[in-house]
């Protein structure tokens, strides 16, 4: 599997960001990170301990259905694809298709590494060690 390399920035940063990317001024370094959460509480929220263990759940028994899944964490279909899609936002997992109309599934990523600026990017700039 593959590390998922995750920044925080504000929705204000990642928009004038996203701006300078559109406009040429700026080219995403390569190791950039490729997911961006807009605060260090909702990174934890989706990687909480209790998903954390939905992920290894689903990694190491396979599950082929939600109905499956619910079967062996006991948390109801619609917990699950509710947590499932926001993590696929994320791109930490994937929904396969199944057999029939089943959807299966998939963890992504065995480890995630987080950027976080300690400061301000406007005040790291032009700051003192």
């Amino acid at each position: 599997m593959t590390t998922l390399k995750v920044g925080i920035a504000d929705y204000e940063e990642m928009k004038a960001r996203t701006m300078r990317i559109a406009k040429g001024e700026e080219k995403p370094a390569p190791d950039d990170p490729k997911v961006w959460f807009t605060s260090t509480e909702s990174f934890a929220q989706i990687l909480s301990s209790g998903n954390r263990e939905l992920l290894r759940v689903i990694h190491d028994q396979a599950p082929t259905s939600l109905e499956e899944l619910s079967q062996i964490t006991g948390r109801t279909k619609p917990s699950l694809s509710r947590t499932l899609k926001t993590m696929a936002t994320y791109g930490i997992v994937r929904m396969e298709p199944g057999q029939g109309r089943k959807l299966v599934p998939k963890v992504l990523h065995d480890r995630v590494t987080l950027e976080l600026p300690l400061l301000h990017p406007s005040e790291a700039k032009g700051g003192h060690a």
